[in-house]
């Protein structure tokens, strides 16, 4: 199932539209991204440009996209001057403003390039240092965030809570969605597992065992993928791009494969084929649960 405001699927197993993507097109999708704000209307444009890939796959895509152009420019909307001028502009407004509508925030994180969730951060954060008479804790600040209701400004608190449901890259909803889309890729995972009825260990058995840094599901016996050994399973509920995927190569899949042998990583919203290239090494990708899955008591059924 998609969602139709924006909102990642979570059935990627059965979508037909394409999720491994050439390094080609996925650099054409990066560019139509890059004039793109990270609004769930942006999507909307996404899908209508790309129709053949996944929404899930564009969303995340975008979003891995967004998220580094944020990295390279937050610095310079934490300045105390620029929050100042970010706050007085919004004062300003907010006085002339009768009902409750976005367009100031609108209007604003446009013009800044900064998330519709991220510059109501700061705006909250500059009006409670005014409220409490000091820098506001982050628990207090939290909490508004997550429930605007908290907030004595009813304004600002219609304006926090649009500009947290309208953001599809950051603030709570996005972290609440991506934390339970992870854990429900990590179900389907152990569904197809028990399915094939292959014997595992999941994180969490690991963990109690002593495990400290430890793949998602480690098979008690090891089958073959595509002529491949796998050891273990990692599920990824994201898009896996060149910087995403270095990364977890570097932090996690080197230390699996050093600790536990050759495993499979299963990028759910697809990756850069080109990137798929480390086999011969012991580090398979695939963007669905494998389905010529080879297991021992099959191989030694084959006939000589």
């Amino acid at each position: 199932r998609e969602a139709a405001d924006g909102e990642l699927s979570t059935d990627t197993a059965s979508d037909p539209r394409k999720m491994r993507l050439s390094r080609a097109e996925y650099k054409q999708i990066v560019r139509w991204t890059e004039q793109q704000r990270p609004t769930r209307q942006c999507m909307k444009v996404l899908k209508d440009k790309f129709p053949n890939h996944s929404q899930s796959t564009l969303l995340s895509i975008f979003s891995l996209e967004y998220q580094k152009r944020t990295k390279r420019t937050i610095s310079r909307h934490h300045a105390p001057d620029v929050i100042e001028s970010y706050y007085q502009r919004y004062c300003i407004i907010a006085v002339s403003i009768a009902s409750y509508s976005l367009c100031f925030f609108s209007h604003l994180y446009h013009c800044v390039d900064l998330s519709p969730a991220l510059m109501a951060r700061l705006i909250l954060d500059r009006f409670l240092l005014d409220l409490e008479g000091g820098m506001p804790s982050k628990t207090i600040l939290n909490s508004m965030l997550k429930e605007p209701s908290l907030i004595p400004d009813q304004i600002l608190a219609k304006h926090i809570y649009q500009c947290t449901i309208n953001d599809c890259c950051y603030g709570p909803l996005v972290d609440c969605i991506k934390h339970a889309i992870g854990q429900e890729h990590e179900v389907l995972l152990c569904d197809k597992l028990k399915e094939r009825n292959l014997s595992f260990l999941d994180e969490n058995q690991l963990r109690a065992m002593g495990y400290d840094k430890t793949p998602d599901i480690i098979l008690e016996v090891p089958v073959a993928v595509e002529g491949h050994i796998v050891h273990w399973i990692e599920s990824k509920a994201s898009f896996g791009d060149d910087h995403s995927h270095r990364t977890y190569l570097n932090e996690q899949f080197w230390s699996y494969w050093n600790r536990f042998g050759p495993g499979l990583v299963i990028y759910w919203y697809g990756f850069i084929g080109e990137l798929d290239c480390q086999r011969d090494r012991g580090i398979l990708l695939k963007d669905c649960f494998p389905t010529d899955i080879v297991t021992l008591c099959h191989a030694a059924q084959q006939p000589e």
